[in-house]
């Protein structure tokens, strides 16, 4: 009944559809930048695992990359953008705990010069002295992530890995994994906290707006990824 009505309106009354397509995308908007939406939103795709995972049977420790912060290529060097720090922390905590051997993926992000995982090896290496014995600058995607790390990997006999990443792209990273054929273990990682009932948490703020993209971008990711992988 409503694609009826919404394809009647759409032919018949063009300017009235426009204005009610307008009015709910505006609504929808307004929505996403709630505080207390976006923190649904997020509850709802990130993934809580145990506080001591049970890693006994892993091999290696796989740290996925959360992006660059870009330089000028001359003066300004690419760094790690406060995503891929995060990771990189989780990993050296991950490392000090179960001494495994430990890889890092992700590849050049548009207009940085520098690879994500060639960033995060030094930032390992030369800041919380944790060697990087596999490198993936290849990857684009998480899925990528997770293929190209699987053919580092699986022809030195390693077939389950601890995963480093946000608990809120943890879910789509541990599908990647176990669908390239490596046992998957989720590192911990802190998950959104969910506010009270104050005022504040029902205006709109430009921080919940983005968190309600990266909520809705997982969901969608990985139900892409189910969809074609």
């Amino acid at each position: 009944m409503l694609a009826t009505s919404a394809a009647w309106l759409a032919l018949w009354r063009p300017l009235l559809w426009l204005r009610l397509a307008a009015a709910a995308g505006a609504t929808l908007l307004c929505l996403a930048a709630l505080p207390v939406v976006a923190e649904r939103l997020m509850q709802q795709v990130e993934l809580a695992p145990a506080a001591l995972p049970d890693a006994a049977a892993a091999q290696a420790i796989v740290v996925l990359g959360g992006g660059v912060q870009r330089g000028d290529g001359a003066e300004v060097p690419d760094t790690l953008n406060a995503w891929s720090l995060q990771r990189v922390y989780f990993a050296a905590q991950a490392y000090r705990q179960l001494a495994l051997p430990v890889a890092v993926t992700g590849g050049q992000t548009r207009g940085a010069g520098t690879s994500e995982a060639r960033l995060m090896r030094e930032v390992l290496e030369r800041d919380f002295a944790v060697p990087v014995t596999w490198t993936d600058d290849r990857s684009e995607t998480t899925f990528e992530n997770a293929r190209y790390t699987a053919a580092l990997l699986k022809p030195q006999g390693i077939t389950a890995v601890v995963v480093v990443t946000h608990a809120w792209h943890m879910r789509r990273a541990m599908w990647s994994f176990e669908r390239v054929g490596l046992h998957a273990v989720a590192w911990p990682a802190p998950r959104t906290h969910a506010g009270g009932d104050q005022a504040a948490d029902y205006l709109p703020r430009a921080g919940a707006l983005f968190a309600s993209y990266r909520a809705l971008h997982e969901a969608v990711g990985l139900t892409y990824y189910r969809l074609r992988y």
